[in-house]
């Protein structure tokens, strides 16, 4: 089965699968919004999260009143026995945001795939099979874990998380070992777990950890690779040398590693898998730091994200990934519509990736941003020739296979999409974009007129955490077709709430459906639910 994640902090879980809160295994009811709300705050505990992004993520950035805000980490913290004063789970950061601050526990649950199903009605069996899925025993799997700063020198801190992101990225192009993405890996930041237990979170057997520290202008990152099962370090090594020559110590690092993982790869296939990257410190620094806000996806880290790539493009303007990151970031602004200029944004999402992509044609996050860039426009075929081109350059990018699913579900493909996206899923368990693999699973049943099981995982889609307004509309339509009239109209206000401005234009805008019956079927749906 596909797994979710269960947060526990004292007494209470917090399961996201079920979209529950429980408190000693009694569920306390709650307001969509008032979950989506703390479910943030939870999965982001690491990082204090302000009222700006807090907005962004629940009100889809409408102008409410901070009392609306205020109101509902009130009720939050009413739900977990906490209030203002004592502020023992949820503080106040005055002037800032929120953090959460318990110790927070995460293990993996087991979701029932049709858990928002109405009680006598029965799902096919086709909906609760489980997914095709690579297990450690005939595949071997690794997560590489962001990187501990001991430094005093802050603006080297980004050393942490830059040099396993690209180990990362290195390691994904490799067939043989399934990595798990990025999304995932970094939502561990700061856990104090055990490798047993990032073993059992992260469903790997193997795992990277290091350390960066800097003593004056000396940089020096130990890196471990552990086996879980028996808690063993099987591969250490140490690295040092100048920080002005960091990109020495990073190759170094980086070929260590992948010799140390397989012995047996040729030295000419790890030199050839390496990226092309920017002998610039700074371009390097500020398009990692560009990577932290752009995977928040919310307004006001994606205008950071995009001032960012801007700096590391202006510095080394043939750094291609910070091209490819600028696209990444216009795109977003268009499909949310972050911007009254959606047409211009959806231009520079193109010319960016073929920046990019003139620059290195054999990246896949380039050729993953030059494949987002068509469906913006519209065109499907062309999307999907460059989204799978992405993943055949790298066949364990998560966010690349659950565009291509989503391209080939649009397309009429739902079952070759359904088998992308579970993939993505089993790659990526605590993704960034979980919520959008769980809608785009739902538009695969759709596809195939399977309206019981397109309801349930479109559920599970909108009341995932950070899930944006169109996952609502899904959830609306999906229960509709599968006759739960009752949910149907509840999403449906849920979404209208947000964002009144919604339409059938805007949806089909976001979701270029070209199979005319399925698309016949959901324009009328969305019409009888007040969606013009």
């Amino acid at each position: 089965m596909l797994t979710a994640m269960i947060y526990r902090f004292g007494k209470f879980e917090l399961d996201l699968s079920k979209a529950e809160l429980r408190a000693d295994g009694q569920r306390r009811p709650l307001e969509p919004r008032i979950f989506a709300l703390l479910a943030y705050l939870v999965q982001n505990a690491d990082r204090l999260v302000s009222r700006h992004e807090l907005l962004e993520k629940l009100w889809e950035g409408r102008v409410v009143t901070d009392d609306a805000l205020y109101g509902a980490v009130k009720s939050a913290r009413h739900a977990l026995g906490d209030d203002g004063k004592s502020q023992r789970l949820i503080r106040t950061i005055h002037g800032r945001g929120f953090r959460f601050v318990a110790n927070v526990q995460v293990t993996r649950s087991v979701p029932p795939v049709a858990a928002a199903v109405p009680l006598g009605q029965e799902v096919t069996a086709a909906a609760t099979m489980p997914p095709p899925r690579l297990t450690a025993e005939s595949q071997p799997s690794i997560a590489v874990l962001p990187f501990q700063f001991m430094g005093h020198a802050e603006r080297y801190a980004m050393f942490a998380e830059a040099i396993p992101h690209e180990l990362i990225t290195e390691l994904a192009r490799l067939r043989w070992i399934l990595v798990t993405a990025r999304g995932s890996s970094f939502r561990l930041r700061g856990a104090d777990l055990a490798m047993m237990d990032v073993g059992n979170l992260l469903g790997v057997r193997y795992c990277l950890t290091g350390t960066v520290e800097t003593i004056g202008r000396k940089l020096v990152v130990t890196v471990e690779l552990a086996h879980i099962a028996d808690d063993s370090v099987i591969w250490a090594e140490r690295y040092a040398g100048s920080i002005d020559d960091v990109h020495s110590v990073r190759d170094a690092i980086r070929s260590g590693v992948l010799t140390a993982i397989e012995l047996q790869i040729p030295l000419h296939e790890a030199t050839k898998a390496r990226l092309l990257v920017p002998d610039n410190l700074d371009a390097w620094s500020a398009y990692h730091l560009g990577l932290q806000h752009m995977y928040r996806f919310n307004r006001v880290d994606n205008a950071a994200a995009a001032a960012l790539f801007e700096r590391a493009t202006k510095i080394d303007p043939d750094f291609a990934r910070a091209h490819a990151g600028l696209s990444f970031s216009h795109f977003q602004t268009a499909f949310m519509h972050q911007s009254d200029d959606v047409a211009g944004e959806t231009v520079m999402a193109r010319r960016c990736a073929e920046r990019g992509l003139q620059l290195d044609p054999l990246d896949p996050f380039v050729n993953f941003t030059m494949g987002r860039s068509f469906w913006l426009a519209g065109d499907l075929e062309s999307s999907l020739a460059w989204l799978e081109r992405a993943t055949t350059l790298s066949p364990n990018y998560a966010q690349g296979l659950y565009a291509r699913a989503l391209m080939e579900t649009l397309s009429g493909q739902g079952l070759e999409g359904r088998q992308h996206v579970d993939f993505a899923q089993r790659l990526s368990p605590l993704d960034p974009l979980f919520y959008a693999m769980l809608g785009t699973r739902a538009f695969s049943h759709m596809a195939e007129g399977e309206d019981i099981e397109a309801a349930s995982w479109a559920e599970r889609a909108a009341r995932s955490p950070g899930a944006h307004v169109l996952m609502a509309v899904i959830a609306a339509v999906a229960h509709a077709l599968a006759g739960n009239e009752e949910l149907a109209r509840e999403w449906a206000a849920n979404a209208q709430e947000r964002n009144p401005g919604l339409s059938s234009e805007i949806f089909f805008r976001a979701f270029p459906i070209k199979p005319a019956a399925m698309r016949l079927r959901i324009s009328t749906t969305l019409a009888r639910l007040g969606f013009q």
